[in-house]
């Protein structure tokens, strides 16, 4: 029998877990709406400050959320890391013909594309790659009240992220190990800062980098077999520089009593 502390995390992470499939389910796959898919990540958002209550923590305290002083800077060190690795990755991957470039629209109409695209851009990158992060590594790492050994947790949360696509798994092998890799560099920034924030820049640094990279490198993918290989390999370039990192792994509440 699970304990009323067990109870509340297992119903509160499969709420959480259903808003934000349906999101992508319902929303973008039955009904194919872009307002029904968001309304279903703001509900998943919404729903989780109250969750996170329940369990008793301050809110979103309860994925290592708290803004703190440090969190502005995780967050836009993450996203300007990925940015840069996603360019690379796309550089690199002309130089090997994995992508071909493409001509560019004319400077003043890509200025102009470019410019205007970022807003939405930001925005639709934002919530889904946070409501995700939430599910699979700020959950675990801190309502769940598990005492992880770091490297546990950071491959029980790397295959949580592969299993949270679960509409994606169909693609094989490749996909799958594509993710884990993914999984492992976002969790490893949990674990290496106590914060959810880092791991929230580099998922929405590379998720609005695939969004606006078209138009800073219009390219073609010639190679569908490496251009995920060289996503993975651009995520263990940042899982790398992680480890210049310290690692305080902190465990704020997870001594709470769980009765």
């Amino acid at each position: 029998m699970l304990s009323n502390g067990r109870r509340r995390i297992a119903l509160a992470f499969a709420l959480l877990f259903v808003l934000y499939q349906a999101a992508e389910g319902f929303g973008a796959r039955l009904l194919g709406s872009v307002a029904v898919q968001a309304a279903f990540l703001l509900a998943m958002l919404g729903a989780a400050w109250p969750l996170g209550r329940w369990l008793g923590f301050r809110g979103y305290e309860a994925y290592a959320l708290e803004w703190r002083r440090t969190a502005p800077l995780l967050l836009a060190g993450g996203l300007a890391l990925a940015l840069l690795m996603k360019y690379v990755a796309v550089c690199v991957g002309m130089a090997l013909n994995v992508y071909a470039a493409r001509a560019p629209e004319a400077a003043p109409v890509a200025a102009v594309s470019f410019l205007s695209s970022i807003p939405w851009a930001l925005l639709v990158t934002f919530i889904p790659s946070l409501a995700e992060d939430i599910i699979t590594r700020g959950f675990p790492y801190r309502a769940a009240r598990i005492h992880w050994q770091p490297w546990v947790f950071v491959l029980v949360s790397s295959v949580l992220y592969v299993l949270d696509h679960i509409y994606r798994l169909q693609r094989g092998p490749t996909e799958w190990v594509t993710l884990f890799v993914f999984g492992l560099a976002y969790a490893t920034a949990v674990a290496r800062t106590g914060s959810l924030w880092l791991a929230v820049g580099m998922h929405w640094g590379w998720n609005l980098a695939n969004v606006l990279i078209g138009d800073i490198l219009p390219h073609d993918v010639l190679s569908t077999t490496w251009a995920p290989c060289l996503s993975a390999a651009a995520h263990l370039v940042m899982l790398a520089v992680l480890f210049a990192l310290p690692s305080p792994f902190e465990r704020d509440g997870l001594d709470a009593d769980l009765a």
